[in-house]
This record gives structure tokens, sequence and C-alpha cells, in this order.
């Protein structure tokens, strides 16, 4: 069992998904933002284009409200919620068409592409993404994600996240 954390200091699995958020960013050219969020739409961690983890506490935020970057308008919990909704709709598809689970979903748009992936817990991986990315390889940069985060997303460790995301919102 693991030793209990402190508010300051993350678990050794909080610091081994972070790790695993930042070398999908720095591995794979195009990515403007990621954001893992729970089975029941909450972020637990996000990272920036500019290579800083976040798990709750947002970056400055430029004129008009925009966030500073390339990312979506607003804020990390912006792209969470995106992430939630674009999963629930794909899934509540699925189920009507009898299609079984919901992999990935990809939109693509003239200023970027959107991709959500099911972790093997019920929460969700999305990555906004550049326009001239190559979506292959952002779509497996994603799969090795969710296949080395997905054992490691236990219940303790999305109640740890989320109790940083709670922290460094008060």
């Amino acid at each position: 069992m693991n030793a209990p954390t402190t508010a300051h200091t993350p678990s050794k699995e909080a610091r081994n998904l972070r790790w695993l958020l930042a070398k999908l960013v720095d591995e794979v050219p195009g990515v403007r933002s990621v954001a893992v969020v729970s089975s029941d739409g909450l972020l637990l961690l996000s990272y920036d284009p500019d290579g800083t983890a976040e798990s709750g506490s947002d970056r400055a935020r430029g004129e008009e409200g925009k966030r500073a970057g390339s990312g979506p308008r607003g804020s990390s919990a912006d792209l969470a919620t995106i992430v939630s909704g674009l999963g629930s709709l794909t899934q509540g598809a699925a189920k009507l068409m009898d299609g079984g689970p919901v992999k990935q979903t990809v939109v693509s748009m003239d200023e970027g592409s959107l991709f959500v992936m099911s972790i093997s817990d019920g929460s969700l991986l999305g990555v906004h993404a550049a326009p001239d990315c190559d979506m292959s390889v952002v779509a497996y940069h994603m799969a090795l994600f969710v296949g080395r985060a997905g054992h490691v997303l236990t219940p303790e460790l999305r109640t740890e996240l989320r109790a940083s995301i709670e922290e460094t919102d008060q």
C-alpha cells in the first residue's frame, strides 16, 4: 500500500501519470492541449502547450478571456467539458446503434482537430491538435498513453487528482 500523501507531495502514481501526459505532448508535433477527464466529467489532469502539467489551476488568460497559447478559449476546464460532452454523446450514439464501446472519436475542423479516446476505467483522454498534425501519429500516441495509464488510473489516484484540483481552485 502506498504511503499517504500530503497536499504538496503528489504520489508516485500521480507523478507517473503527469510524466506520461508530458511525454505525449513532447513526442507529438502539433498537440495544443491535453486533458484527462473522469467518467463523471471532472478534469483530472491537463497539460498546456508550454509543457506545464496542471491539475486544476489554469494558466494566466490573455486578452478577452482567451487562454494564453492556442488551446480552447477559457481554461483547461473548457477542454474537459468538451471532451466529456463529446464522449457522452458518442457513447449514447453507439448504444443506440448497438455499436459496442466507443474507442475513439475524431473531430476534424478547419483550424484544428479534437481527439477523444476512452481509458479503461471510463475516463477519457482528450487532445486538441493543430490542423496540420499527423492524425495517425496523434491517435497512435494517444493509444500508447491509454494503454500505459489505464491500469494506473485507480480510484485512489482519481481521488488524489480531484483533491489537487479542488485545492488549487480555492
